[in-house]
């Protein structure tokens, strides 16, 4: 890890970040308007929470195919295929909104399709993305990646689509359509091809059948000590994680007493923390070792459950926020850099999805599990869990984040990325 601060990411990552961009504030704004267009269809919470579950779904359907076919396909064009079909999609909502024919069907149809389009997207941005910059500029480039989904998605995203709904139901998904279109006539633009195996065409020896690919994907990951760890510990920490956060609102409501502005600066104190991360992540990692922000990064979960278990103020909850925001970019850049840097180019896209389908896991578990146990014991209970689970998982992986363990993964072999190449035709 020693970046050089005057080494440049280049115009090829410049054109990835742009698409990312684009389609990342468009993404924010639907999440915002699609829970609105529900509310104004139906006020049952179960049909209007479903909306959250037919786009997770696809995650835990498709993921580890998708990682599959990007392992298979050019991931630069992969990517200008879903956003090209993901643009028409949203349109086709917009239209029907702007029409006065929309539905609760359509809009779960629509957010199944997009969610099952990012499954896709995910895993060949994160495999692509090695091929883009040299090995010790990843923590840069998925910092910077990760400041443009903080700011327009959390910050951005948010009170514009609330306007824009307000001005125009139908406004936000038709911007959403213009969004994927740009991200897809950019990414286009970017010269070469982005196979997993370095091959400009089809490959020409025979292939092994999917399924036997994803589950050698599959296996690699579960082999490998570090990265298996990391996933499983993900997997654990997003059940109470996304269990806490699903009932955020009632706790912001009846134990802080806030309204609905205070409820939303929380949010905002979590973004702000999570641009500081973004920010300053390649820095601070490089300053203080992945070892330690890993380290420290537990231990961060773990007083954010205890603390707003305990908390009946807005403060430190607020406060509180603001740091596990900071340490959720830091923990995203140094383990998505690691998988990056450790994971053989031709599988980058089988061993992203895997990793990703066993976060997606828990976060559809914890969604159901929130709620359960805190009508069952009382708000706090969810935190409460949290803090056990995120102490034994601290206590039982430490050792496992050492300095050694860590210097290691980052003097080990990473893929070069491929010479500028020629242009050719999407």
């Amino acid at each position: 890890m020693n970046a050089s601060h005057g080494a440049r990411l280049g115009p090829r990552f410049t054109l990835v970040w742009s698409a990312t961009a684009a389609s990342t504030l468009g993404d924010g704004v639907t999440l915002v308007a699609a829970p609105l267009l529900l509310a104004s269809i139906t006020d049952n919470p179960l049909v209007v929470s479903g909306a959250v579950f037919a786009g997770m779904l696809p995650w835990l359907l498709f993921s580890l195919i998708s990682g599959g076919l990007v392992d298979r396909l050019d991931r630069r064009r992969v990517m200008v295929a879903v956003d090209a079909v993901r643009a028409v999609t949203i349109g086709v909502l917009g239209v029907a909104v702007a029409l006065d024919r929309s539905s609760v069907a359509l809009l779960y149809a629509v957010m199944f399709l997009l969610g099952t389009g990012e499954t896709l997207v995910r895993a060949a941005s994160m495999s692509l993305l090695p091929a883009l910059v040299q090995p010790e500029l990843l923590e840069r480039a998925n910092g910077r990646l990760g400041v443009a989904r903080t700011v327009l998605h959390d910050m951005v995203a948010g009170p514009l689509g609330g306007l824009l709904f307000a001005v125009a139901a139908a406004t936000p998904f038709l911007l959403d359509a213009g969004s994927f279109a740009v991200s897809a006539v950019l990414l286009a633009l970017l010269a070469g091809a982005y196979r997993a195996d370095g091959q400009p065409g089809p490959p020409t020896a025979p292939r092994a059948p999917l399924g036997q690919e994803i589950a050698e994907g599959v296996r690699w990951l579960l082999a490998h000590r570090l990265l298996r760890t990391l996933a499983i510990l993900i997997g654990l920490l997003n059940v109470t994680l996304t269990a806490t956060m699903s009932i955020l609102v009632l706790v912001a409501t009846k134990r802080l007493g806030l309204g609905s502005v205070g409820y939303g600066l929380l949010f905002t104190a979590l973004a702000v923390g999570g641009l500081v991360g973004a920010l300053a992540g390649e820095h601070l990692v490089r300053r203080f070792t992945a070892s330690v922000t890993l380290r420290v990064g537990l231990l961060v979960e773990t007083l954010f459950h205890l603390a707003m278990a305990l908390s009946t103020s807005a403060v430190p909850v607020g406060v509180m926020l603001a740091l596990f925001g900071v340490h959720d970019s830091l923990w995203g850049i140094v383990t998505t850099s690691l998988r990056q840097r450790l994971t053989p180019p031709g599988m980058l896209g089988r061993v992203n999805s895997a990793y990703l389908f066993l976060a997606a896991g828990g976060n559809a578990f914890g969604a159901l599990l929130g709620g359960a146990v805190a009508s069952r014991f009382g708000l706090t209970a969810p935190y409460w869990v949290g803090f056990v689970v995120a102490a034994a998982v601290t206590a039982v992986t430490w050792r496992v984040f050492d300095r050694r363990t860590m210097a290691a993964a980052y003097a080990g072999p990473a893929a070069e990325p491929a010479a500028e190449p020629a242009a050719e035709p999407a």
